[in-house]
């Protein structure tokens, strides 16, 4: 097995894994999904879901990952050489690099908004915001010269290296997002119905938690923390062995947690104050049309845009690059190549495949599959069907094919480490988590 790259500093370790885990899933995805099941009452589940499946199914993954250390695929070649578990591995690569696909556009998307809002053209033209997202979405032209634009910037820092890219930026780029969290934490509460805004959010009515509110916070705590994608497994093979995988767990999984209830802080008290309706915080439209609305009402709109927009950079770029690491580190070590060719050769092909995403929103655009755009198509397949898959798999192989002293070695630092949480981790594993991981699943197929 060739010699791994460790990160340099345990500070640039929970800096990089936090910033593969916070993403566009915590800024407009969960205020979404808190707005549609009662707020609070969703909030409330959601902690108790990161708690019973996130934290143990990142524990394991870290420890998948260490304990083989290499890519998503070598990992179980390296800890099971004669059974086919690689495959789950694989599964994982291939949805990430989809994901990749599709992501690498909204991040051009990122770039066009804090572009428009340094200029001032955001606010321009009567600002009919959502023209503009329309305009910025299904252009042929801008929104490929931003995605290219994207790919390039993730080129530079992945051809870095672990230490000197990915982890360098990180140490920059996380607490600059958390900053720019807090100040608009701040202008969040000095608006007028703030307090009104915290009491949905924060105050929970336990008559609101039904079944769906279960399944919804299950499924926003999975993808938030971008477990199933083999970023965790990949990220996890290049911490050295003093890493303490539990506690690395808990503090990654609580910050991005924190960053998703920082975004609550900041959403719902513009909700009360503007009187914005639940169809303005859907996807897309909440920081594309809703957001610059709220800011065309503050002293100031281009600063707090520029602020916003940077920050919404900040969390699709970390993204972008932890999603193209995995492949990356496949190429490196599947296939012998050195750490450049196996940037390119995983970046530049982004090239035609973002492309095709891009232009097959365009209005006239044929570039579909079953009815659907290839991006949605992407979307929906990798995100809905194949991470899912891919966790249960993760799960299964832990629970019940790994050699049975991986875990127990790999939490306890072999044996340096007392650790009570060795026993729960391994019990939710094995029988709690490919249950909670099921439902998932099959929730993106039967409404409850």
């Amino acid at each position: 097995m060739s010699e791994k790259v460790n990160f340099g500093s345990k500070i640039g370790l929970i800096a990089a894994t936090v910033g593969s885990a916070v993403g566009l899933g915590n800024i407009w995805r969960f205020p979404a999904e808190a707005q549609a099941n009662g707020g609070a009452a969703f909030l409330l589940v959601y902690v108790a879901c990161v708690f019973l499946l996130g934290i143990p199914v990142m524990v394991s993954e870290f420890a998948l990952g260490r304990g083989g250390r290499s890519d998503a695929v070598g990992v179980y070649r390296n800890l099971s050489p004669r059974r086919p578990w690689w495959l789950i591995g694989a599964l994982a690569i291939i949805a990430s690099y989809c994901i990749l696909c599709f992501y690498m556009v909204v991040a051009g998307w990122t770039l066009e908004y804090l572009v428009q809002s340094v200029t001032g053209a955001l606010f321009s033209d009567g600002s009919d915001f959502r023209a503009k997202m329309v305009e910025c979405v299904q252009g042929s032209t801008g929104p490929l010269v931003n995605t290219y634009l994207m790919i390039g910037l993730n080129l530079v820092v992945l051809l870095g290296g672990v230490r000197k890219g990915i982890e360098r930026l990180s140490n920059f780029l996380m607490p600059l997002l958390f900053i720019l969290l807090v100040i608009f934490i701040v202008a969040a509460l000095s608006l007028p119905a703030a307090s009104d805004g915290l009491r949905y959010f924060l105050y929970p009515d336990f008559s609101k938690v039904t079944p769906k509110v279960v399944i919804d916070a299950l499924g926003q705590a999975f993808f938030s923390l971008s477990l199933g994608m083999g970023i965790l497994v990949t990220y996890a093979s290049y911490y050295p062995a003093s890493t303490r995988l539990t506690r690395t767990a808990v503090t990654v999984s609580l910050l991005d947690m924190l960053v998703a209830v920082m975004m609550g802080i900041i959403i719902f008290p513009a909700i009360m104050s503007f009187g914005l309706s639940d169809e303005s915080l859907e996807g897309a439209t909440l920081v594309f049309v809703t957001l610059p609305e709220v800011f065309n009402h503050m002293p100031a709109p281009q600063l707090w845009a520029i602020l916003f927009f940077l920050l919404l950079m900040v969390a699709a770029l970390t993204s972008t690059i932890s999603i193209a690491e995995v492949t990356i580190a496949f190429f490196q070590d599947r296939c012998r190549m050195s750490r450049v060719k196996a940037t390119l050769f995983a970046i530049l092909p982004l090239l035609i495949f973002s492309t095709l995403c891009s232009l097959s929103l365009t209005p006239d655009s044929t570039l579909t599959i079953g009815g659907r755009t290839l991006f949605d198509t992407l979307d929906t397949v990798a995100t809905n069907v194949l991470l899912p898959i891919g966790a249960l798999g993760m799960c299964l192989y832990m629970g019940w094919g790994a050699p049975s002293s991986l875990l127990r070695n790999q939490i306890t630092n072999d044996g340096s480490l007392h650790s009570w949480v060795l026993r729960p981790v391994g019990v939710i594993i094995r029988w709690i988590a490919p249950v909670l991981i099921a439902l998932i699943l099959v929730s993106q197929f039967v409404k409850f």
